[in-house]
């Protein structure tokens, strides 16, 4: 594989931001995708998504072949949380290799969590998306969404190898509509892909981001798709 560019990079960091406004949509009430619970919270935030990203999300389901839909686990999500999850998660790597300097933990916790300050979770750019049949039952892509490196031995990376047949034949079809449909994956983690965030702005060469950390607010009307 090529070297991976983390999320803590100057490359992605360095990029400027201009957020262009766009509202946060309720994926719960959008037929073309399947929202899990699995991550819920009593507000619904996890379920939120900006315009431009669900918009993607309608066309890359369009593209899936019969039977398939995709299956959300989880959209917005608010700096507070993600502050708590990049902490833990470097508390944990921390345990595991104390002789590790802080730059060197920060950049192996970027693997599987973005530093607060940047994360495109935290801005409703990034969605973390599986598949799933008609019916619900959810297919085999390697690992569960959010398997970290520690626990899947480096499954969790998209283009891993030793994958089974099945899984691998999974991860394309995922991977073929979301790209097509204007989506960019964080290398890391097959199921993390985004729109409008630097990482996305890093990956299709934009000169800037247009999407930064917004807070969350009751989610607005969905526009006419463009």
């Amino acid at each position: 594989m090529p070297p991976i560019i983390l999320m803590n990079d100057p490359r992605v960091v360095d990029i400027p931001v201009h957020d262009c406004g766009e509202v946060l949509v309720d994926l719960r009430h959008l037929p073309f995708v399947d929202v899990d619970d699995r991550l819920a919270d009593a507000a619904g935030a996890y379920a939120q998504l900006r315009e431009g990203v669900t918009w993607r999300l309608a066309r890359a389901a369009r593209l899936l072949p019969d039977g398939l839909r995709l299956l959300i686990t989880e959209g917005y999500r608010p700096l507070d949380l993600q502050i708590k999850y990049f902490q833990e998660y470097a508390a944990e790597l921390r345990r595991s290799h104390p002789e590790w300097s802080d730059e060197h933990l920060h950049r192996q916790t970027s693997r599987s969590l973005a530093p607060p300050e940047i994360a495109p979770h935290v801005a409703g750019a990034a969605v973390d998306i599986t598949l799933c049949t008609t019916d619900g039952t959810e297919l085999d892509l390697g690992t569960p969404v959010n398997a970290s490196p520690e626990e899947s031995d480096g499954a969790c990376y998209t283009d891993t190898a030793g994958l089974s047949v099945t899984a691998r034949r999974n991860r394309r079809t995922l991977t073929a509509a979301l790209v097509t449909a204007g989506l960019v994956n964080y290398p890391t983690e097959w199921w993390h892909w985004s729109y409008g965030d630097r990482y996305w702005a890093l990956t299709t060469r934009a000169a800037t981001a247009r999407y930064g950390a917004v807070p969350f607010a009751r989610p607005g009307a969905l526009a006419d798709s463009p």
